[in-house]
């Protein structure tokens, strides 16, 4: 198993700036015709992004520097107690000892731009794909950015801000905020539903101290599923699983919604939760948990919960594009599984390293997972629940995410 985490306590404070240079405002460059599918597999502490082939083989073909301006940003960080506290707290918890330069990715609908969200830097910025230099940054509020969500036209991208409690929505060519809403303590994963009319944020609490007990839960702060209108920033619902969880008869399972993944009609989501090796069904018209499903322990996986990776057991779920089969990151026991999703019935337990994060390849056949542990992404068969290839990538693989970059793309030539 991996070294585990150490822990500490985030606190909140609140900045807000926005910079933009004038070359991301006037960027011109591949129209859609002129642009491909790819994978960009997010090396948190490296820095990178590896660019991958969308399909099952996940063939190489190119990689990119996502913090080009990183003795800019050590300067000004150095120069400010406050924020050289917190950079070397993310240091020394959850990023194990290693800056965490890349948390989640997305490119522009015309394939031009990567945007990246900087845990370390507190930031989000554009770099260009030709060029490799940033084109606008966002400093987002408080100190650490997280978790990422693109629209589904492309056109806005969403930030939590972890430390801030705070979800920035930004025009994703020109990196200006164009809203932002409160939410629970520590805003994670974002997802938009209803062709982007809404958008759900999980807040999933203080998942870096050292209270993990059962019974020391309540000290995890406020979490809660926020739902807000994407034209007005006004919450519209708001989604505490913890009575629904003691409902469905699991008062001794965590209200930390962690990963999640919406069918294709949207009627249902299925989620992990802290401290569990499975995930759950919640029935969005009913507004109720309708199944849970445990899935196996690895016996090599130490019960001390203080020990797993930010209080998840596991992190990372995707839905096939046909909505059959679910794909899940067994994190701390080491394997990835394919689930169908009429039984709940696992496939193959697939033997991986610490996976990060589960997507899905461009034609849908297979899931990607990031073995974070091993520094590898490796794609597993929707059908047959396995392996079909596996590439060495960078330094601590986390998010992978489907973009777009101009079809003769190799790398930057800047």
């Amino acid at each position: 198993m991996p070294k585990p985490r150490r822990t500490a306590l985030w606190l909140t404070v609140a900045a807000l700036a926005t910079t933009m240079l004038p070359s991301a405002a006037a960027s011109t460059g591949a129209t859609a015709a002129e642009t491909k599918p790819v994978l960009f597999v997010g090396n948190n502490w490296e820095g990178t992004a590896d660019v991958v082939a969308p399909t099952a083989d996940l063939t190489k073909i190119g990689r990119i520097n996502l913090i080009p301006d990183k003795d800019q940003r050590l300067a000004e960080i150095y120069a400010d107690p406050i924020r050289l506290g917190y950079f070397l707290g993310i240091r020394a918890t959850v990023g194990e000892g290693h800056d965490q330069y890349v948390d989640d990715l997305y490119t522009t609908p015309d394939g031009n731009w990567v945007v990246v969200s900087r845990p370390s830097f507190a930031d989000v910025v554009s770099v260009s794909l030709s060029t490799g230099q940033v084109g606008w940054r966002f400093p987002v509020s408080g100190y650490r950015a997280d978790h990422m969500a693109v629209s589904p036209d492309g056109e806005r991208v969403a930030v939590s801000a972890s430390t801030s409690n705070t979800v920035h929505v930004l025009d994703i060519r020109t990196g200006q905020q164009l809203g932002s809403y409160q939410t629970g303590d520590k805003p994670h994963e974002n997802t938009f539903t209803n062709g982007g009319r809404y958008l759900w944020t999980s807040a999933i609490g203080e998942v870096n101290t050292a209270l993990d007990e059962p019974w020391l839960d309540w000290t995890k702060g406020d979490r809660k599923i926020t739902v807000v209108d994407t034209t007005t920033f006004q919450k519209v619902k708001e989604i505490d699983m913890r009575p629904r969880l003691d409902a469905a008869g699991r008062k001794d399972l965590s209200d930390s919604v962690r990963p999640v993944a919406f069918t294709p009609d949207e009627s249902k989501l299925y989620f992990q939760v802290s401290f569990f090796n499975g995930l759950l069904e919640y029935d969005v018209a009913t507004d109720k948990i309708t199944r849970i499903k445990t899935l196996p322990k690895n016996p090599a996986t130490t019960e001390d919960r203080t020990k797993w990776v930010n209080d998840s057991r596991h992190h990372g779920l995707s839905m096939s594009p046909d909505g059959q089969k679910l794909c899940v990151a067994g994190t701390m026991d080491d394997y990835a599984t394919v689930v169908d999703r009429a039984t709940l019935q696992e496939g193959p337990l697939v033997t991986v390293s610490k996976p990060y994060w589960a997507t899905v390849t461009g034609d849908g056949t297979a899931c990607v997972v990031s073995e974070s542990g091993s520094d590898r992404v490796t794609s597993i068969s929707f059908a047959t629940g396995q392996k079909i290839a596996s590439i060495v990538v960078g330094d601590h693989p986390q998010r992978v995410r489907i973009g777009k970059v101009p079809t003769a793309w190799t790398g930057p030539t800047g």
